[in-house]
């Protein structure tokens, strides 16, 4: 039995592993991208209310 016998038994599914690792980190890191820039939007509009709500208090 050659090397060419057997590189396909071992080559594919090494082959599917790292490519699902890949893809794996992809995804998870486009998930966690989206939730920081959730958290920062929310940081951002939370300041501005803050903001707008010590102005409505030191005129009232």
């Amino acid at each position: 039995m050659t090397w060419a016998d057997w590189f396909p038994f071992v080559f594919f599914p090494f082959k599917i592993l790292v490519l699902g690792v890949g893809m794996f980190f992809s995804i998870k890191w486009h998930h966690d991208q989206a939730k920081k820039e959730e958290r920062e939007k929310r940081e951002r509009d939370g300041s501005r209310d803050e903001g707008e709500l010590q102005d409505a208090l030191r005129q009232g």
